[in-house]
């Protein structure tokens, strides 16, 4: 197979592939899944193991260097060991988002097969607001795995969706987690899914977090640090900081600029953007025996220059829009 490099029309260069590896989670956090829970479907609709890594060989193939694992939870997954470990046998950076809960399970398979940087999931320091937000009670499974990856010398990165009235006002709370400790902590912008009741007065903004930052530690208690190529971040420190914290404004001020990802859902459907309602089904252009390296292109040189065409805060806020994409369980975060 040759190699292709995956670059659409504005010029940028796709080498980051996020899949899904299950809609199934076992949390239900608000944002994310519909209170209802999502329809399960028959298995053979999704992809079987050998599929994923076909799949996943096509595309560093084609160019992307680095593979990000998703869900739902996918360490949720039976065959998910398995998983992890062929595609360490890939050239390709490895890395995963979960919410925690099982990683003690997997950690000695993380470090077989690489893969040192891992997204958790945590939307509050307090046990009883995790029990609310994620509809279950995985505070403390979760607290004690970050702190095994830290003391296993991995890159801990944690996720919070900041939400108004909800854990909004925590967030200096994980900012000053991160002076303490060499954790890398989040602020994502509650985004529109289907399913989720997203409405903006739900929303912080990134400049609000920002301004909560001065507000707790003064102006000069932080600094701006350098993005690398591609970041979705805008990354900070406070003065000290054995860790960092950053701000991912999708919302307010989004970086579609400088994206360099891709999304493979867990039923083998291609995403080119987050909020795109478009999909391109690579799992059964496979099955029929196909080579799907066009279907692959023709998506990426189809994606929009900003969040599937929605260029405005009136169109991403507008449900005809977001109420027509997946809900965020069944794309992968």
């Amino acid at each position: 197979m040759t190699h292709t490099e995956l670059i659409d029309r504005f010029g940028r260069r796709h080498d980051y592939l996020r899949i899904s590896l299950t809609e199934r989670c076992n949390l239900r956090c608000v944002y994310c899944m519909p209170a209802e829970g999502i329809m399960l479907r028959p298995r053979e609709q999704f992809m079987r193991t050998d599929e994923v890594l076909a799949i996943a060989r096509i595309f560093t193939d084609m160019g992307v260097k680095k593979i990000r694992l998703t869900g739902g939870e996918p360490l949720v997954r039976k065959d998910a060991a398995h998983i992890i470990r062929e595609l360490g046998r890939l050239s390709v950076e490895m890395a995963i988002t979960t919410n925690g809960v099982l990683v003690d399970e997997y950690i000695d398979v993380f470090e077989e097969a690489g893969l040192r940087s891992v997204n958790v999931s945590l939307d509050s320091l307090r046990p009883e607001r995790m029990r609310a937000i994620s509809r279950r009670d995985p505070f403390a499974r979760t607290m004690a795995n970050i702190r095994l990856l830290q003391d296993r010398g991995f890159h801990v990165k944690v996720n919070m969706v900041v939400m108004r009235g909800v854990n909004d006002d925590e967030v200096t709370d994980l900012m000053a987690w991160s002076r303490n400790e060499p954790v890398h902590v989040r602020f994502i912008e509650f985004m529109p899914f289907d399913g989720n009741r997203w409405d903006w007065s739900k929303g912080v903004s990134g400049e609000e977090i920002l301004a909560r930052a001065t507000e707790r530690f003064g102006a000069t208690g932080y600094e701006r640090l350098t993005d690398r190529p591609n970041d979705t971040a805008r990354n900070y420190r406070l003065v000290d900081g054995q860790g960092t914290f950053a701000v991912i404004s999708s919302v307010t001020n989004p970086f579609c600029d400088t994206c360099n990802r891709i999304r493979l859902t867990a039923d083998g459907k291609l995403k080119n953007c987050l909020f795109g309602r478009h999909e391109t089904d690579l799992l059964s252009a496979l099955r029929s025996g196909a080579d799907i390296k066009e279907l692959i292109i023709g998506s990426v040189l189809n994606k929009k220059a900003v969040r599937n065409g929605m260029d405005s805060f009136e169109q991403l806020a507008d449900p005809a829009q977001h109420g027509a994409n997946r809900s965020m369980v069944a794309i992968g975060g």
